[in-house]
C-alpha cells in the first residue's frame, strides 16, 4: 500500500510537456505553418492529441521510402467526439464530405462510439477540425490525459430511460471538457480568454490535467454494450417502473498492458455505491479529481486510475471519495447484465420508432468489393428525419426510423449490397477489431485488416460443427493496449509479434470477467489449429445456453478470473512472476492464489477482509470472505 510519504518519483516527460505548453498551445501553430515537413515537433504530437488528433505515417510505405532515401509517410488521424454516440443526419453528412475531401474516403467507427477519419495531411488539419466544429461536433479532448468522448447504451428500443442516460452522457462530457482556449485559439482563429491577471485556469484538471487517460460509460441493464466494467469509471442505471432511480458507481476499469511489464495489467471495475441522478455529474468531477492528485505521474504505463486503487486500496478510495463529496455513498443496489453484444436489424421502440441496426465489421465504413456501405448510409442521411448512433461494438444503428421512411432505408441498403445481419455468424457479429496497421505507431501486428480473414476461416468450422448461429464474442488488437477490449473477448486475440498473437480464452459474455491467456505467441495456422478442438468440444458438450466463455473454464482450458490483483503473472499475461496474488473463481468460491509470501497488512489493502486456513510460504487457499478483517489480532488464523 502506498504511503503519502515516500520520496516523490521523477516525473514522465510527458508532464514536463504539459507543465511548459501554456494550457495544451505549445509551439502547434508554428509547427502547422512549417511546410518543410508533413510531421511536428515530438513535444507539439504529444500536445495535439488532446485537440483530438495523432501524427500518424504509414508504415505500409516505409520500407520502400527508406530505400529511395525518402522520409516517413506523415498524415494525421482526428477523432472526432459524440458524447452517448449520437449524431444527426446533417452531422453524418459533414463528416462523410470531409473523409472523401481531407481524409482517406473511409470513417472508421470506434469502441467508444467515436468517429476517426485517417489521412489528413498537415496542410488540411486545420481546415477539417474547422470544418468539424462547424457541425456541433468538435475533437476537443477526443485524445489526451483528460476525459474522453463519454460513452452511453445506444439502444433506445430496449428502454424508455435512453434519453435520460443519454442526456446525462453529455452533462458529464461537457462538464469535464478542458477549459482552455487554446483549442479555439489554434484551430478556430479565436481570441484567448485571459482570466485572473492573465491566468488561465482550468478548475477540473489544473495545469498538467491528468497522469493519464480517463473513461467513463454508463450503461442500462440488461445489456452491458458499453462493456462499463472496463472503463475508469462507470455508471449503471437502477431501473424500476420505467424511472431511473440512480446509478450503481464503478470505479478502476481499464484494459491496457505493456508485454513483459508485469507492473501493468488488465482490470474490471469494482462496484463501490450508488448514487443519485443529480449527484452523478459532482461525482464524476471529485473522482477525476482523486486521479489527478493521486495518480502515477511518473510511468505513464502505470498511470491509470485502477493502478491508483490497487496500489492505494479500494478502502482508501472509497473513503477519499466520500470525504470530498461530504457524504458517505449508499450501498449499490442488486443489478445484473446479459450480453455485451448489439441487437442486430429492425427493431421497434415504445414510441413505435424503428431502429435498424447494422454490421461494420471492424468499424470501416467504405465502399469496396461490391458492398457500398458508406454511399449506403449517405442517401439514407439525405432522406433520414432521425438518428444516427454510434455502436460500442464499432457497428451503427440507423435509428428512429418513421414508417413512411423504413421500405425506402431497406431498398437503399439492399441496393448498396449490404448484408442482412441475419445471414451473418455469430461469431462475425460479434467480432470487434483495433485499427492497428498501418497507420497506428503502436501496432506490434495486424488487427482490422487480420481479423475478417480469421472469421472467415473459423466460420468453415463453426459451419461443419452446426454452431454458426451461437454468439461468440472474439476480439482482436495489434497491441497489447487493449483497444479493440480484447480481454474482455471469449476469445482475444492480442498481436506479439508481426503475424503472431497471444490466445485468451474465457471472458464473460457479458462483460463482468477477464479472459485468460490460453497459449501465446500463435501463428494464423495454429490459432485455427489450437480454437478446432475447443470449439469442436463446444458443440459436443456445452450445456443448455451455455456461453463459451463458461464452457472454456468448465471444460478446464483456462480458470475463471474475476480480478487480478497487481498482476504480473505468466500464465495470465506473459510477465514475469513476482509478488502478486490472483483472484479465481472456483465452484462458487474465491480462491486467493499466492504467487509468494506476503504479509497480511498487505492483504488487507487488496479490498477483502478474509479468514486464512494455512501458513506457507508458496501456497493456494480458498478463502471465506467476512465482513471486517481481523488481521490486526495477529492470533495465527487470519
Amino acid at each position: 500500500m502506498i504511503s503519502d510519504s515516500e520520496v516523490p518519483k521523477k516525473l514522465s516527460k510527458n508532464e514536463s510537456i504539459k507543465e511548459n505548453s501554456d494550457f495544451l498551445r505549445g509551439t502547434i501553430l508554428e509547427g502547422l505553418a512549417d511546410d518543410s515537413t508533413g510531421a511536428i515537433s515530438a513535444d507539439d504530437s504529444q500536445l495535439t492529441k488532446f485537440h483530438g488528433t495523432y501524427l500518424q505515417d504509414d508504415r505500409d510505405l516505409r520500407s520502400e521510402r527508406l530505400k529511395q532515401k525518402l522520409g516517413k509517410a506523415f498524415s494525421f488521424m482526428i477523432r472526432i467526439r459524440v458524447p452517448g454516440g449520437v449524431c444527426t443526419p446533417s452531422q453524418w453528412l459533414d463528416v462523410d464530405r470531409l473523409s472523401d475531401e481531407f481524409a482517406d474516403g473511409t470513417l472508421k467507427l470506434t469502441t467508444r462510439q467515436a468517429f476517426q477519419l485517417h489521412g489528413v495531411l498537415k496542410s488540411n488539419l486545420k481546415q477539417t477540425i474547422k470544418e468539424i466544429n462547424d457541425t456541433l461536433l468538435d475533437t476537443l479532448a477526443a485524445c489526451g490525459d483528460v476525459n474522453r468522448n463519454v460513452m452511453c447504451t445506444p439502444t433506445p428500443f430496449e428502454s424508455k430511460v435512453h434519453a435520460e442516460t443519454l442526456k446525462l452522457s453529455k452533462a458529464i462530457s461537457e462538464h469535464l471538457s478542458p477549459q482552455t482556449t487554446s483549442y479555439a485559439e489554434i484551430w478556430l482563429d479565436g481570441e484567448r480568454k485571459v482570466i485572473n491577471q492573465g491566468e488561465e485556469v482550468e478548475p477540473i484538471y489544473g495545469k498538467t490535467y491528468l497522469p493519464r487517460k480517463f473513461k467513463i460509460a454508463v450503461a442500462v441493464p440488461p445489456r452491458n454494450d458499453v462493456d462499463v466494467f472496463s472503463n475508469d469509471l462507470g455508471f449503471v442505471a437502477i431501473v424500476e417502473d420505467g424511472e431511473i432511480l440512480g446509478y450503481n458507481v464503478l470505479v478502476g476499469g481499464g484494459l491496457g498492458m505493456t508485454h513483459g511489464k508485469d507492473a501493468t495489467y488488465p482490470r474490471i471495475a469494482d462496484v463501490i455505491g450508488f448514487c443519485t441522478p443529480d449527484q452523478v455529474v459532482q461525482l464524476s468531477e471529485e473522482i477525476v479529481k482523486i486521479q489527478r492528485d493521486y495518480g502515477d505521474r511518473s510511468d505513464r504505463r502505470h498511470a491509470r486510475l485502477k493502478y491508483t486503487i490497487e496500489d492505494r486500496g479500494i478502502e482508501w478510495f472509497r473513503e477519499e471519495l466520500n470525504h470530498r463529496l461530504g457524504r458517505v455513498l449508499e450501498s449499490a443496489r442488486e443489478v445484473s447484465f446479459d450480453a455485451t453484444t448489439d441487437r442486430y436489424g429492425w427493431t421497434q421502440d415504445h414510441e413505435d420508432k424503428w431502429h435498424c441496426c447494422l454490421f461494420v465489421e471492424g468499424g470501416r465504413l467504405r465502399d469496396a468489393d461490391g458492398v457500398n456501405a458508406k454511399s449506403a448510409i449517405r442517401e439514407i442521411a439525405k432522406i433520414h428525419s432521425g438518428d444516427f448512433r454510434l455502436s460500442p461494438n464499432q457497428n451503427l444503428i440507423v435509428a428512429r426510423v418513421d414508417d413512411a421512411n423504413k421500405a425506402e432505408v431497406e431498398k437503399i441498403l439492399t441496393e448498396h449490397g449490404l448484408s442482412d445481419p441475419a445471414k451473418l455468424s455469430g461469431l462475425r457479429l460479434n467480432s470487434i477489431a483495433c485499427t492497428a496497421l498501418p497507420t497506428c505507431g503502436l501496432a506490434l501486428a495486424e488487427s482490422e485488416r487480420y481479423l475478417p480473414g480469421l472469421v472467415d476461416e473459423l466460420e468453415k468450422v463453426i459451419d461443419d460443427l452446426g454452431i454458426r448461429d451461437e454468439s461468440i464474442a472474439i476480439r482482436s488488437t495489434g497491441c497489447p493496449n487493449g483497444c479493440g477490449r480484447p480481454y474482455l473477448g471469449e476469445i482475444g486475440l492480442v498481436g506479439k509479434s508481426p503475424g503472431k498473437y497471444n490466445v485468451y480464452l474465457g471472458a464473460g459474455f457479458d462483460g463482468g470477467r477477464l479472459n485468460k491467456l490460453y497459449k501465446p505467441a500463435l501463428t494464423n495456422d495454429e490459432i485455427i489449429e489450437e480454437l478446432t478442438p475447443v470449439l469442436k468440444r463446444y458443440s459436443d458438450e456445452r450445456e443448455s445456453g451455455e456461453r463459451f466463455g463458461d464452457f472454456c473454464i468448465r471444460a478446464g482450458y483456462v480458470k475463471a478470473t474475476v480480478q487480478v490483483v497487481d498482476i504480473g503473472e505468466r500464465l495470465l499475461y506473459g510477465s514475469i512472476i513476482r509478488d502478486r496474488i490472483v483472484i479465481e473463481e472456483s465452484d462458487g468460491f474465491l480462491r486467493f492464489v499466492f504467487l509468494k509470501k506476503v504479509n497480511l497488512a498487505f492483504i488487507h489493502a487488496y479490498r477483502v477482509s478474509f479468514f486464512i486456513h494455512s501458513c506457507l510460504d508458496n501456497f493456494q487457499l480458498c478463502l471465506g470472505l467476512i465482513p471486517n478483517c481481523p488481521h490486526e489480532k495477529s492470533c495465527g488464523k487470519h
